[in-house]
């Protein structure tokens, strides 16, 4: 499935005189807008944004050349309690040592109804802070104080780089938005290629005007005459005239963006604008183009110091890997061995990117980097091992998808090895992963493999081998509807890997707990679970139960749901359209293998007859078989889904493809008293 299938992206150029930007004005909030009790068009809106306005402009400063200033002014509206987190801002900016941006925060109030007059309450010094991302980013955050339902907020945020660039803009968002306009100011000097992605896009209107700015410039000279001798420092100004292309992008009454089950990131779909510094044309210069393709790009990426010259240096693991390769054999054996000792070695620090933070060398002796250091330091030892492994650029899941090429829009590297029988991903950031399964985060459609000619490939990070969850379950009904049984469950592959995550993180009291909560609120004893730390295995989850509320009694009948707390009784795609595709992650098979003893003195009186559904081009299948024999029953049962992006245009099918399979696994069998 290629990205450009989901994405429309153009620019409309519109010259019009008619389309105005309206006037607001921080301060001026209306009566009218507190006494609002919900917004017109979406009446289950916890907030709003009432207006937003944004402005970009490249100026020229006489001592560091052509800097940016990004302006960006808000107002909010606030409904219901679910719409106080909109009260917390975070504006994120550059902050390494060399790169620093400025983040000034300005007319940041509540207005509330009290009494019937407005009433207002300014942001004081405490509620602003500034908060390390990375050892590149931070962001200011802001927290508005007095919110109540029917609050208005507003506030204004300036950001000054020593830079050329445009910030993206977000039309769009979780919650309507009635007024958004963004404007860029951009020199003739430099060429922004602008990309739009969503399925409903802005106004734009584009126009030029004469602009201009003054240089300083002083030179040291002699003052002549007879006696000579004397020099003086004489000032000039010159006067450089140029032309502006302003563009401006207006959107009104977008509507929310309603998420829904399995988006990877619904920021992905919705509404905005990015721009990407695409050429720079100077006077009596020759043009320069930038970032023209992903090849340029990942060029410049390699050759960032703390990314290429990373991967060649060896000194500091030498001994270490030695050892560990002289106890293999295979392939295979060395990327498990190296692998394995990165993921113990070295952990995790929390922090994204694709440049090294700490650098390999300083993080190998202090175990913990961030994902720069542990993957660039894993593929220079399988290097160094004689594999052949090269870095892949990835934008996880919350950073969006890398769709135009430029540095920004990758977050993130792994490795890749190259093999006869293809591609192994490795990411030795997680506890649980192995070769081939990557965490969630990562599994975002396409990364970009870097080699050390600089050339780049596009590698699909989609998992496409199923991953199994076998469950066996026994259990028999009494008379009085209680259900004792036991259960088997043996997951593979991400499966596996979540299972286990899931387990890690919570003490056996406390995940039993959840386990039994979660599964109609059984008593579970005899747990047991095999092969948790032998993470190239499956895992497998063994547990006896009782439960007293999973059989339904209604005279001298029994009802019961075959799967019992393993049935899918709610169907996850509930929008009549959706416009962004499916995520599954990756493809999965559920397979139930369950045996009933039906109580003494009970015969069947209706059994759910045996059923299929399956999908075109093989997305998937259902099947439900049912089997009696005297008091047992026999039931085989299988939910499996091929892909693990299905595209919208499969997205009714597959809705009642779900549909179908819920029906089917909430059918009760009927017992009745003889």
């Amino acid at each position: 499935m290629k990205i450009i299938k989901l994405f429309t992206l153009f620019v409309i150029l519109l010259f019009s005189p008619k389309i105005m930007s309206q006037e607001f004005k921080l301060g001026k909030v209306s009566v009218a807008e507190l006494e609002q009790k919900f917004h017109p068009k979406d009446s289950s809106a916890a907030a709003a944004i009432l207006y937003k306005k944004g402005k970009t402009r490249i100026d020229y400063d006489q001592n560091i050349g052509f800097v940016t200033y990004f302006d960006v002014e808000t107002r909010i509206k606030i409904y219901k309690k679910e719409g106080y987190n909109w009260a917390n801002q975070a504006i994120w900016y550059y902050n390494s040592t060399d790169f620093k941006e400025k983040v000034s925060v300005s007319d940041a109030v509540t207005f509330n109804l009290v009494g019937g007059k407005i009433e207002a309450t300014k942001l004081k010094s405490d509620g602003i802070f500034d908060e390390a991302v990375s050892k590149f980013r931070s962001q200011k955050k802001i927290t508005l104080p007095n919110v109540k339902e029917g609050s208005v907020i507003e506030f204004k945020y300036s950001v000054r780089s020593p830079d050329v660039l445009i910030r993206d803009w977000d039309f769009q968002t979780n919650i309507p938005v009635n007024y958004s306009e963004f404007k860029t100011f951009v020199p003739e000097y430099f060429v922004f290629t602008p990309a739009q992605k969503g399925y409903i896009f802005p106004k734009v209107i584009s126009e030029k005007s004469n602009k201009s700015f003054i240089i300083n410039s002083k030179e040291r000279s002699g003052t002549g005459g007879f006696g000579g001798g004397a020099t003086q420092t004489e000032f000039y100004q010159d006067k450089i005239e140029y032309i502006e292309m302003q563009t401006t992008y207006l959107a009104e009454n977008f509507a929310a963006m309603k998420d829904e089950a399995y988006v990877n990131n619904i920021e992905n779909y919705m509404s905005s604008v990015s721009h990407e510094l695409s050429m720079t044309r100077f006077p009596n210069k020759p043009i320069k183009q930038l970032s023209t393709d992903w090849n340029s790009v990942v060029k410049t990426i390699y050759d960032y110091d703390d990314f290429g010259p990373e991967l060649n240096k060896t000194g500091y693991f030498e001994e270490d890997v030695k050892k560990l390769l002289a106890e293999t054999k295979t392939p295979e054996e060395k990327i498990w061995a190296i692998f394995n000792h990165v993921k113990s070695n070295v952990k995790w620090n929390s922090y994204t990117g694709y440049n090294c933070d700490n650098g390999v060398k300083k993080a190998y002796k202090e175990k913990t980097g961030n994902i720069a250091d542990i993957n660039l330091m894993l593929t220079a030892m399988l290097r160094y091992s004689g594999l052949t492994a090269n870095p892949v650029l990835v934008s996880t899941r919350s950073n969006g998808i890398a769709l135009f090429p430029n540095r920004t829009a990758y977050n993130y590297v792994i490795t890749a090895v190259e093999t006869p029988n293809g591609y192994i991903l490795l990411d030795a950031s997680e506890k649980f992963s192995t070769p081939n399964i990557l965490p969630l985060r990562v599994l975002n459609w396409y990364g970009r493999l870097i080699r050390k000619d600089g050339t780049s490939e596009e590698i699909n990070l989609m998992p496409e081998k199923t991953s199994a969850d076998n469950v066996f379950l026994t259990y028999s009904i009494e008379a009085d509807g209680k259900v004792t049984g036991k259960t088997r469950r043996q997951s593979a592959d991400y499966n596996a890997m979540l299972l286990r995550d899931n387990i890690s993180n919570l003490k056996e009291e406390e995940y039993l707990e959840k386990l039994e909560n979660t599964n109609n609120k059984i008593e579970i004893s005899d747990y047991s679970k095999t092969n948790e730390k032998d993470i190239l295995l499956p895992i497998v989850e063994t547990y006896s139960f009782t439960g007293n509320n999973l059989c339904e009694l209604i005279g001298e009948k029994i009802y019961v749901s075959p799967m019992l707390f393993f049935t899918n009784d709610k169907n996850p795609f509930k929008q009549d359209i959706r416009e962004y595709p499916v995520d599954f992650s990756y493809p999965f098979a559920d397979k139930y293998n369950i045996t009933i003893k039906i109580p003494d003195g009970f015969a069947v009186e209706t059994l759910p007859a045996p059923a299929a559904v399956v999908m075109e081009d093989d997305l998937g299948a259902f099947k439900f078989n049912i089997v009696a024999n005297e008091n047992v029953l026999q039931l085989s049962i299988l939910h499996q889904i091929n892909a693990a992006i299905i595209s919208a245009e499969k997205y009714e099918m597959l809705k009642e493809y779900y549909k179908a399979m819920i029906a089917k696994e909430t059918e009760k069998i009927v017992l009745k008293r003889i």
